[in-house]
């Protein structure tokens, strides 16, 4: 296996590119769950009213 030659990356470099990440994450987060589907599928009034 041959190793990669490590470069140094700056503190900035390492914080966008956990933005890129954080943000492909919520991305996908949002497409898997799909909140209309979810809203869809949930019953018009969950629980009723509790002062009823």
């Amino acid at each position: 296996m041959l190793e990669k030659d490590k470069i140094p990356i700056t503190r900035e470099e390492a914080i966008q590119n956990m933005g890129k990440y954080a943000a492909l994450a919520a991305l996908g987060t949002i497409v898997i769950l799909n909140p209309l589907m979810a809203q869809s599928a949930s019953p018009p009034d969950p629980g009723g009213n509790p002062f009823d």
